[in-house]
Formats: C-alpha cells, structure tokens, sequence
C-alpha cells in the first residue's frame, strides 16, 4: 500500500458512517425555517439575531430553498439559531472503488487503441486475455498523476 491508497482507506474509512445521510433530504422549506419553526422563533426574532428585516429572512429561507444561498450567510443563520453548519463532499461510492475504475476505463481505451492497429496488422487477442491485460494495465495506472487527466483535455494553470 502506498500513501494515496492509505489516504483513499482512511477517507473511506471516516465517510462510510456517512452514507445514510444521503437519504436524509433537505425539508421542504429548508433547514433554516425548520429549525425556525420547531423552536419557535419568528422571522422577525431571527432577523433581530441576524440583524436583518423580517423580509430579508424570507428571502434568506428561499435562497436555501432554491439552493443559492452564500455559505457565510447560511453560518450567520445557523449561528443565530444555535445551530452548525456541516459540510462535507460524500463521494457516491468508496474511493478505493471509483480509482480502479477510472484505472480499468482508462486501461481499456489505450487497449482499445492497441487492439485497432493490432486488427489492422491481424494479430487479435481473446477476450479473456484482453480483460486481463486491462486489469494488469489498470494495476500499473492507478497511482499515476494523470490517471484523470482526458486525452486532448487542456489544462488551465
């Protein structure tokens, strides 16, 4: 194991316990006014806390509703109301999992570049002898610095 691979368990590792909060939706008007409501606090009290009007936390809950509220702003309500912001990227499967397959696909389309000229040239090759040139291939990618990078992609520095 190597450090990425060390670093890719231990994120696993701390995200896994995360997982069930995919399923766990926003409220319908979303966090803010939830919290607002369950403990009782009007617009107006929030926005004496936020030191705003009563109609800026309005717009303030429908700009979380639509998704476009500012993270300093979403914290200021959240600490008006007791309350901490979490965040965190979930990746939608382990780590470990989606390097292999980025390796394999990348694999496969460098070996389907070789496998064309090989046609052209008629040497073929089984497909259970190309299934485990990919893997061997991907074994070889998955550590490299441009196992991401697209083929023709320009990079912006």
């Amino acid at each position: 194991m190597n450090d990425r691979s060390i670093a890719r368990a231990r994120l696993d590792a701390r995200l896994t316990p995360l997982r069930g909060l995919v399923d766990e939706r926003r409220p319908h008007r979303g966090w803010i006014r939830a919290i607002r409501d369950a403990i009782g606090m009007s617009g107006a009290e929030l926005g004496a806390r936020l030191g705003i009007s009563q109609q800026a936390v309005h717009l303030l809950e429908q700009s979380e509703q639509r998704g476009t509220v500012k993270w300093d702003t979403l914290r200021r309500a959240a600490d008006a109301l007791d309350c901490d912001v979490v965040y965190f990227l979930l990746p939608r499967r382990p780590l470990e999992e989606a390097v292999r397959a980025q390796a394999r696909r990348k694999a496969a389309q460098h070996l389907a570049r070789v496998s064309h000229q090989s046609r052209l040239e008629d040497q073929t090759v089984a497909d259970d002898e190309a299934a485990a040139q990919i893997e061997e291939l991907a074994a070889r990618l998955i550590d490299r610095r441009d196992l991401w990078s697209e083929p023709g992609a320009r990079q912006v520095r």
